[in-house]
């Protein structure tokens, strides 16, 4: 199919996306849900790896939210559902699924940052050279 205009081409390309994550979906071995906990944390850190930010950086959680935020609405515009409350559920659901990880350990990083240290939750570390 050619696409005649702008919307139509917009729609052709959310539609090749949809189908592409389908097939993911159906092709792995573990849930939907289980699949946006996992995509949510590699993305964030994927993204802050790329950016050379750190975990408490706003920006990569926010990369990860926007991006999110587009595929729930091209869920919203491809799939048509006979209930919509349910359908927005779904996808409210999926929002929260993707990104608990990386809010979670973002809050973490940033509260307690000796957590996360390589002193190992703020552990004396010998010094070189003491002759202990």
């Amino acid at each position: 199919m050619i696409a005649t205009g702008p919307t139509e081409a917009l729609t052709a390309g959310m539609r090749a996306w949809y189908r592409a994550k389908m097939f993911v979906e159906h092709a792995i071995f573990f849930s939907s849900d289980a699949l946006h906990i996992l995509i949510g944390l590699v993305a964030w850190i994927g993204i802050a790896w790329l950016w050379r930010r750190p975990l408490s950086d706003w920006r990569p959680w926010l990369a990860v939210l926007a991006l999110l935020v587009v595929n729930e609405c091209v869920d919203l515009w491809v799939e048509r559902w006979p209930d919509l409350a349910m359908q927005y559920g779904e996808s409210a659901k999926d929002l929260l699924l993707t990104m608990i990880l990386p809010t979670l350990v973002m809050f973490l990083v940033r509260s307690t940052p000796r957590l996360f240290s390589a002193g190992g939750g703020g552990a004396r570390r010998r010094r070189r050279g003491s002759g202990g």
